[in-house]
């Protein structure tokens, strides 16, 4: 359970360099002070494309937590089976494409099936583990 945990952090943190490998330089571009973008609706002038990318980098601090806890309780209960760490991977792969998805084309409808897909992943793993757990 724990490589699953660590390539989702990973990904995470492919995410923070993309988002500001993008922001930094958009940020330039339309003359916005680093020191200013602290105020609200200072960064709205930034691109679509550039704002998405940083919603995604949100989103990963969001629902994700719930796995790393759920993954973590699996593993340090010993409940993690092959089916479980099967649910894991698939669970991080829907992420990452979740990720593709908002931060390239955005198309609201495939990134919404995604996220409810992955959500379904995780909320199987949930009673799986709990199912584990009270059987032990």
């Amino acid at each position: 359970m724990l490589l699953p945990i660590l390539t989702l952090i990973a990904w995470t943190m492919v995410m923070w360099v993309w988002m500001y490998a993008t922001r930094l330089p958009a940020m330039q571009k339309h003359k916005i002070d680093p020191q200013g973008a602290a105020k609200p609706g200072s960064l709205d002038a930034l691109p679509l494309k550039v704002a998405q990318i940083a919603h995604n980098y949100n989103h990963l601090h969001e629902q994700p937590t719930l796995f790393y806890a759920l993954a973590l309780t699996a593993h340090v209960g010993n409940w993690a089976d092959g089916l479980s760490i099967q649910l894991a991977w698939g669970y991080v792969g829907l992420r990452v494409l979740h990720s593709l998805v908002q931060a390239t084309v955005n198309l609201v409808a495939a990134r919404f099936a995604v996220f409810a897909l992955a959500s379904l992943v995780l909320m199987t793993l949930c009673v799986k583990t709990i199912l584990e757990a009270l059987g032990s």
